[in-house]
């Protein structure tokens, strides 16, 4: 597939405008939850449900599309997008507007958002396997590479563009009926313009399932960078929920209105995204940093950033705690992700990727609610937490023999990330794929 083709322009366009209208929503939220009068730990639990989905449902549309074809799998999840970000934006305004009580307004946003986690990840997986099918050995690493920076630039784009749609009329659900019409837009495009041509896909001489690589999450070669992983995915996951209440709060105290808040915090957004492309993009060419160098470093920013949370509060200050763990996870993902894949053989590649993106699901699960009922209780405590979570991640990296001494230098194989190597999204269960 030529990267400058229009197929591969529109898998391109899918990718990023289901990545920018989640963090999109993600931005206006806890703007939401306030208007609903709402427990900020209820508010988080709908993201909980989405992760959970969006987990359990992966692995049947990875099958799906090798029987029914990845662009009607992929039309399929863009369907689901379009539904769920309609049915969230028309919650919020019946809310919002009075038209229905805010408690049930609110079991239709968390519908919405379960919608979201059964269909969200279709759509990616297919285009991700479209271009497997239609690209050499030799192209596939910079096609991925490619088709994954639309999701890095999508957590940029999504909090940018977010305050621009919440218009007078339609308010704080205006970003979400922009990027329903986007995802309609998508699916439209999808639906003419992409070449189908199905690949035909052949089934293992046995007609059994490949058994290669099952129970690798508990293989010593792979079992710490999993555990340090979880550790650095859940302590972020815990500092994105937070973001929104933190800085509803700070900007409280200095007389500024809850519904005025939410360019601050879409500017707190973008400042994380921009510092992790800065690390991705930028510094990691530069210092040509190896994954266990990137890990030990990815650790340390991200407790340094919770550190600066608890040190100096007030706006600027959450703004740039914020920033540095973002920048700290911008290392640390590159580095457990590649040093897992380092680790293994060719067969198991396919095994160790999906455990990997499988932290996503799993980060977006308690950590949120568990760091936002800590929040409820203390406006430090979720940031301590996760300075102990990043104290035992750094302390892992120099503990674990397999994560001190790092993969093995083999022959012909480069561990640094190349200049084209694009940034990792802003996690959750709808990000990295």
């Amino acid at each position: 597939m030529n990267l400058r083709s229009p197929a591969f322009g529109i898998l391109f366009s899918v990718s990023l405008i289901a990545a920018a209208g989640n963090m999109a929503l993600q931005s206006v939220l806890p703007n939401i939850g306030r208007a609903f009068e709402l427990r900020d730990t209820l508010v988080s639990a709908a993201f909980a449900i989405s992760a959970l989905m969006w987990t359990l449902a992966s692995p049947y549309w990875a099958r799906l599309s090798d029987t029914l074809g990845r662009k009607k799998v992929m039309m399929i999840g863009l369907s689901g997008f379009v539904l769920s970000m309609t049915g969230f934006g028309l919650a919020t305004t019946s809310g919002l507007k009075g038209w229905l009580g805010f408690g049930v307004a609110f079991v239709l946003m968390a519908l919405a958002r379960t919608i979201y986690g059964v269909f969200g990840s279709a759509a990616p997986i297919a285009a991700q396997a479209y271009v497997a099918d239609r690209t050499t050995a030799e192209q596939r690493t910079q096609a991925m590479s490619m088709l994954a920076s639309a999701q890095g630039l999508g957590t940029v784009v999504g909090p940018t563009l977010a305050p621009l749609f919440v218009l007078p009329l339609i308010g704080l659900a205006g970003p979400m009926y922009a990027f329903a019409a986007m995802g309609a837009v998508a699916l439209v495009v999808v639906w003419r313009r992409l070449p189908s041509g199905e690949v035909a896909r052949i089934p293992s001489p046995s007609g059994r399932r490949d058994q290669t690589g099952k129970g690798l999450w508990k293989d010593p070669r792979v079992r710490d960078y999993l555990l340090y992983g979880l550790l650095v995915t859940g302590a972020q996951a815990v500092n994105i929920s937070v973001l929104g209440f933190h800085i509803i709060d700070e900007l409280a105290a200095t007389g500024t209105a809850a519904h005025d808040t939410h360019p601050f915090i879409a500017l707190a957004m973008f400042a994380g995204a921009a510092a992790t492309l800065l690390a991705q993009w930028g510094l990691i060419p530069l210092l040509k940093l190896q994954p266990r160098d990137l890990m030990r470093w990815g650790a340390g920013l991200a407790l340094a950033g919770n550190v600066l949370s608890i040190a100096s509060p007030g706006y600027y200050g959450v703004v740039m705690g914020y920033a540095v763990v973002s920048m700290g996870v911008g290392f640390a993902r590159p580095g457990f992700t590649a040093g897992s894949s380092l680790s293994v053989g060719a067969s198991e590649q396919g095994t160790v990727a999906g455990l990997m993106m499988s932290l996503a699901g799993l980060s977006f699960l308690a950590p949120p609610v568990i760091g936002v009922a800590l929040y409820e209780f203390a406006e430090p405590a979720p940031f301590i937490a996760n300075a102990l979570l990043l104290a035992a991640a750094t302390a892992l990296c120099f503990m674990s023999p397999r994560l001190r001494a790092g993969p093995a230098d083999l022959p012909d194989r480069d561990e640094t990330p190349s200049p084209e190597t694009p940034p990792a999204s802003q996690p959750g269960p709808e990000g990295n794929r």
